[in-house]
């Protein structure tokens, strides 16, 4: 099983210091249906784990939620990808729940789910958070310069997970692994 995880705001669409709160507001980062094509035609199972305290803190409906994600899956679709499946969190971080990163909690159910093996999971994310919720079962962390990912990396360099590695956006992470996988199939 060959398994790509993807936080969303701020990797595959553009994020928003007021939330990401309707399908309107939902815009996609340039590239990002392309790369997620790219994992999806070189045969990776892609899936979306998603910090969601919008919810929690009643910025937007389920509903709302859901158009977001249903504009998400026609764009990628369009674009000739897929996703597999969508997690989120609505907990905010006083809930204490297992599910919000950097707890591992969706990483761990969405592995179980598509019995995959940690080590030979990415997950991309824009946050340190993101990173430490794959870093902790043993996962690969891969940052991206997208959303707060400049802001992650200035503030927070010093703290990224051993081996996590860096890109410009998310296509470029895409191409990169597409790329490695085919030279070491030489």
């Amino acid at each position: 099983m060959k398994l790509i995880i993807l936080d969303r705001d701020g990797v595959i669409n553009h994020d928003r210091d007021d939330f990401v709160k309707s399908v309107d507001e939902w815009v996609p980062i340039e590239g990002s249906m392309d790369a997620i094509a790219f994992l999806t035609e070189a045969g990776y199972t892609v899936a979306v784990a998603t910090n969601q305290s919008g919810i929690g803190r009643k910025y937007f409906t389920m509903q709302d939620l859901n158009e977001m994600h249903a504009k998400m899956h026609r764009l990628v679709q369009q674009a000739g990808g897929r996703i597999d499946g969508i997690w989120f969190c609505p907990h905010l971080a006083d809930d204490k729940c297992d599910c919000r990163k950097p707890k591992p909690g969706m990483v761990v159910d969405i592995l179980e789910r598509f019995n995959a093996d940690a080590e030979s999971t990415w997950l991309v994310g824009d946050s340190l958070r993101d990173l430490q919720a794959i870093a902790a079962v043993g996962g690969k962390p891969a940052l991206v310069l997208t959303g707060k990912g400049t802001k992650t990396l200035n503030q927070n360099g010093h703290e990224l997970p051993e081996h996590t590695e860096v890109f410009e956006n998310l296509l470029m992470f895409a191409q990169y692994l597409v790329q490695d996988k085919s030279d070491s199939e030489e």
